[in-house]
């Protein structure tokens, strides 16, 4: 079940990210509304498929397909 949730997570967080240079983690949560435990699962999924680069700029995540 939870497996399933977080392909449906990453989904989203790709549809988000999808035709931009990228977001930090505050947009992308904004831009996604989900919460924080739903965007963290959703980007380890993403980051474990190799589809994201995530790295820290001023204290802040910021994350972009790759």
């Amino acid at each position: 079940m939870l497996k399933e949730k977080a392909g449906e997570i990453a989904g989203n967080i790709w549809n988000a990210l999808n035709g931009t240079e990228g977001m930090t983690a505050k947009q992308l949560k904004k831009a996604t509304k989900l919460v924080d435990k739903d965007l963290f699962l959703g980007l380890g999924w993403l980051l474990r498929e190799d589809k994201l680069s995530v790295e820290e700029v001023e204290g802040e995540l910021f994350i972009k397909l790759i």
